[in-house]
C-alpha cells in the first residue's frame, strides 16, 4: 500500500501516519498546519515519522497542492484533514470551515477521480452529523440534523463523498467517528483540558450539568477501523466507529480523578451552543463489514492520555 494522509500532522492522522509505515506501507502525508492550534505541537507529532523513510512530508493545503502528481503513486487516500472544534464554528469563522472541510473535499475528490486508480478514499467523518433527535443508539441510516456549522460541514463532505461514488465511481468510505480521545488529542478537546488541569492541580470548567454522554473511543481503535475500511469498507457506505465507553462527563471526572490520584476543582459553566446531548454509536455494521472492535477501556485510554500528557507538559 502507498497512501496519502491528509491532515497528517494531527492527532488521529499521525498516528494513522505511523501505524501505517510499521505495517509496510509507504506514506505521504499532507498537512498546511492551520493556527486552530499551535504548530509546535504538530511538529511534534511528525517527530518520529520524519525520521522513518517509508514516510514523505508536503507542507500545503490540499486546493494548493499537486495532487496529480501526490496521487501518481498512491493506491489509497485516508482524509482527515479538517478544521476541527464544533464552538468555533459560528459566525464569520464558518467560511474557515467550509473552504477547508467542503471545498477541499470536493478538490480532493475531484483529483481522485481523475487519476482513477485509487482502490478506496477514507474520509474522517464525525458523529457531530446526527444532531439530536437521533434515537439511541445512533444507526448510520438515521437522519442526519447536525446542530452545530461544525457537523454542517462534515456531513457535506461526506455527501460529497457519496456524489462522487454515484457519479464517478470513486470508491468513498465514510466514518463517522465518536469522541476520539488519546495521546496526542488536540489541546481544545475535553479530555486534554482535564487531565491537563489535574496535572497542573488547577481548576477546571465543564460545561453543562455533566449528565450530557458521549460514546469515547480510544485513538489506536480508531486507527484500526481506519485501516481496516481501506481494504474490507464497501464503497459508498458510511460506518459509526465508537468505542463502547458510553458514559456521562461527571462519571469522567470520577475516572480522572481516579488516574491522576488526585480530587478535582471543577467550575460548572453554561452549556454551549452546538453540543450535542448525548452520543451513542450503532457499530453493527463496522463489525459486520470492517471486523470492528474496540480493544481499550475508557479507564485504560484515559490513564495512556494521562501518562503521555504529564511527559509533555
Amino acid at each position: 500500500m502507498k497512501a496519502l494522509v491528509t491532515g497528517a500532522a494531527g492527532f488521529i492522522g499521525s498516528t494513522l501516519s505511523e501505524r501505517l509505515t510499521a505495517d509496510g506501507a509507504d506514506v505521504v502525508g499532507l498537512d498546511c498546519f492551520t493556527d486552530y492550534y499551535p504548530r509546535p505541537m504538530k511538529e511534534r507529532n511528525l517527530a518520529t515519522l520524519r525520521t522513518n523513510p517509508r514516510f514523505t512530508f508536503v507542507e500545503s493545503t490540499i486546493q494548493d497542492a499537486d495532487l496529480t502528481g501526490i496521487l501518481a503513486g498512491c493506491t489509497h487516500v485516508f482524509h482527515l484533514a479538517a478544521q476541527a472544534g464544533v464552538r468555533k464554528s459560528w459566525g464569520r469563522d464558518f467560511g474557515v470551515y467550509t473552504i477547508n472541510n467542503v471545498d477541499a473535499t470536493q478538490v480532493l475528490l475531484e483529483a481522485v477521480a481523475a487519476a482513477r486508480h485509487i482502490e478506496r478514499v477514507v474520509y474522517a467523518s464525525s458523529s457531530s452529523v446526527y444532531g439530536d433527535l437521533v434515537a439511541m443508539p445512533m444507526r448510520e441510516d438515521a437522519l442526519p440534523q447536525p446542530v452545530s456549522p461544525y457537523g454542517v460541514t462534515k456531513l457535506a463532505a461526506e455527501q460529497l463523498c457519496y456524489l462522487y461514488y454515484i457519479n464517478h465511481q470513486v470508491p468513498t468510505v465514510s466514518l463517522r467517528y465518536f469522541t476520539v480521545y488519546g495521546p496526542r488529542q488536540r489541546p481544545d478537546m475535553g479530555f486534554h483540558k482535564f487531565l491537563r488541569a489535574a496535572i497542573r492541580r488547577e481548576p477546571m470548567s465543564l460545561f453543562g450539568d455533566g449528565e450530557q454522554t458521549r460514546d469515547f473511543t480510544y485513538v489506536h481503535d480508531a486507527v484500526s477501523a481506519t485501516i481496516a475500511a481501506a481494504t474490507r469498507g464497501v464503497p459508498g457506505r458510511v460506518y459509526n466507529i465508537g468505542g463502547g465507553s458510553r458514559v456521562s462527563m461527571n462519571h469522567v471526572l470520577e475516572i480522572i480523578e481516579r488516574v491522576a490520584g488526585r480530587q478535582l476543582t471543577v467550575n460548572r459553566d453554561d452549556a454551549q451552543k452546538g453540543d450535542m446531548r448525548h452520543t451513542y454509536a450503532d457499530t453493527t455494521l463496522a463489525r459486520q463489514d470492517l471486523g470492528f472492535a474496540p480493544r481499550f477501556g475508557l479507564e485504560e485510554g484515559l490513564a495512556a492520555e494521562f501518562q503521555w500528557l504529564s511527559g509533555v507538559l
